[in-house]
């Protein structure tokens, strides 16, 4: 048995690109600033910025309710492609394919947040300078001030 399954929760780093494909099926891109959880050598967190591609109406409703700076939740699979490049080349692509995605911040908190890329980065950055360096033992959902209930259904396994 095989298990390919992504789960990460990050902002996006600009408004999806959503477009149809010849036979008018939604496809949307974009990118996820996600933090890592862990400190580098120089006792910085670091951020990898991931690749996202989601279909139909998840692409329709993201591209519609989203835009740079959302905080996001995706569940989905590593997917990756091939194509042959304008040089003749073969060129891979790796990214996740989003099945599924959760809002992790209301309407107006989405609206407040500036939607500066970078300086939201750098705040996240200086606020995680005092986190423990154990994972786990910090409550990501702390600061909303909200209750997050997780029904056993909707967890991956």
């Amino acid at each position: 048995m095989s298990l390919n399954v992504v789960t990460l929760t990050g902002r996006l780093t600009k408004d999806l690109d959503l477009r149809y494909t010849s036979t008018g099926t939604a496809v949307a891109s974009f990118s996820m600033a996600v933090d890592r959880q862990f400190k580098n050598a120089n006792g910085e967190k670091e951020t990898d910025f991931i690749n996202v591609v989601a279909w139909r109406k998840t692409a329709e409703t993201l591209a519609e309710h989203t835009r740079k700076g959302s905080l996001i939740g995706i569940v989905g699979r590593i997917q990756t492609r091939n194509y042959e490049g304008n040089d003749g080349k073969r060129v891979y692509v790796t990214e996740v394919v989003a099945e599924s995605f959760t809002f992790l911040e209301s309407k107006k908190q989405d609206e407040n947040n500036g939607l500066n890329h970078n300086r939201m980065l750098k705040e996240i950055r200086e606020e995680s300078k005092g986190f423990s360096d154990y994972a786990g033992t910090e409550d990501p959902f702390l600061k909303s001030g909200q209750t997050i209930e997780i029904q056993d259904s909707d967890l991956p396994f």
